[in-house]
């Protein structure tokens, strides 16, 4: 049987930390953890050039802190910090699968990460090499949503895959709202006028502007990347 052929040569693949949690309330579910990486090594060997933005929810986030009266960009930071650990972690689970990971910290921490430049971390997937990026574009007030958004362009990516706890965008969050529909495609207008919790405004606006695609789809869903990757119609597609 032929091995199939991606729909896609360079993917950024937005992570967020509640997808770390497993069963776990709060941290990162080891177990988990290398479940996502057997599935990521599967779409590296396909030959699809692998970038990945990881966030830093399960750990902390930055609304809580500004919630208990904390300064926003202070919050922010610690937010940031929680990404990197996330990031060290998802490194080492990528290689303890036989894939060859950089992790890329936009806050310059020398002893656990690299720092962000845009032609290494280029030569990194041209090598083959997975990309994690960590502590999103490195400044508080900005989402790793944007900051998947900007890494993406950056480096060329033809897709963000968007990972979720739902099968893709709806009309209102399914989870409460059983009426709740659907869109099996939508436009970037449609998802800023209605104010759809795809991925926040200055991201979507990002890729609007550069008719980037984003894929949102169930991570929970055993070999959904991969299918995502592939081109088959799962979850969402806003373009």
């Amino acid at each position: 049987m032929p091995e199939p052929k991606p729909a896609y040569r360079r993917v950024l693949l937005k992570l967020s930390g509640e997808a770390l949690l497993g069963a776990r309330g709060q941290g990162i579910d080891f177990e988990r953890i290398t479940a996502i990486a057997v599935e990521l090594k599967e779409v590296r060997d396909l030959g699809v050039e692998l970038a990945i933005m990881i966030g830093g929810g399960n750990i902390f986030r930055g609304n809580r802190g500004t919630e208990a009266g904390m300064d926003r960009a202070s919050a922010d930071q610690m937010g940031l910090l929680a990404t990197v650990i996330n990031g060290i972690a998802l490194q080492d689970a990528l290689e303890k699968q036989g894939v060859v990971t950089r992790h890329i910290s936009a806050i310059e921490i020398k002893s656990v990460a690299e720092p962000f430049i845009r032609r290494r971390v280029v030569r990194h997937l041209e090598k083959g090499r997975v990309v994690v990026f960590s502590a999103g574009i490195g400044s508080p007030y900005f989402t790793t949503d944007t900051a998947a958004a900007l890494r993406a362009l950056e480096i060329k990516a033809e897709i963000i895959l968007k990972a979720t706890k739902v099968d893709g965008v709806y009309t209102a969050d399914p989870v409460t709202d059983r009426s709740a529909e659907k869109f099996e495609s939508i436009s970037y207008l449609d998802v800023l006028q209605k104010g759809l919790r795809v991925m926040d405004a200055t991201a979507i606006s990002l890729c609007k502007d550069n008719a980037l695609p984003i894929v949102v789809f169930n991570l929970n869903a055993r070999g959904n990347i991969m299918s995502a990757v592939l081109g088959r119609n799962v979850g969402t597609k806003v373009s």
